[in-house]
């Protein structure tokens, strides 16, 4: 019976150390992917602080071309058609608007301007 008794001790004295093993194993492993966590979200915040000044950059010079080649412009109506062109349904139609409302607004001070001389 004794030697029983030392079998099972044995036994549950070596879960109980894979217990603790598995313990240590995981805060090891832990501490490891919490690191490597970090320093990826380090990489990535560099990364994308990189690719922001660059994306202003590239919008800074694209700005500028395009301001130049406006101000070079010999034949503004080929550039309104181009514009016009890339422009979607939904954005043509809202310019349609705006135009309407400018009309508008003309045609109200056009009848206001008949109505104050015929006055």
């Amino acid at each position: 019976m004794a030697r029983e008794d030392d079998v099972i001790t044995g036994t549950l004295r070596k879960v109980f150390l894979a217990g603790v093993g598995a313990v240590a194993a995981t805060a090891d492993k832990s501490e490891e992917i919490f690191n490597d966590l970090v320093e990826k979200g380090e990489t990535t915040v560099a990364q994308g602080r990189s690719m922001n000044k660059e994306l202003k950059h590239t919008v800074k010079e694209r700005m500028k071309s395009d301001k130049e080649s406006v101000k070079k412009s010999d034949n503004p109506i080929r550039d309104l058609n181009t514009i016009l062109a890339g422009m979607t349904a939904e954005q043509l139609d809202a310019l349609k608007d705006k135009i309407d409302e400018a009309e508008d607004k003309i045609k109200g001070k056009t009848e206001e301007d008949t109505e104050e001389k015929d006055s």
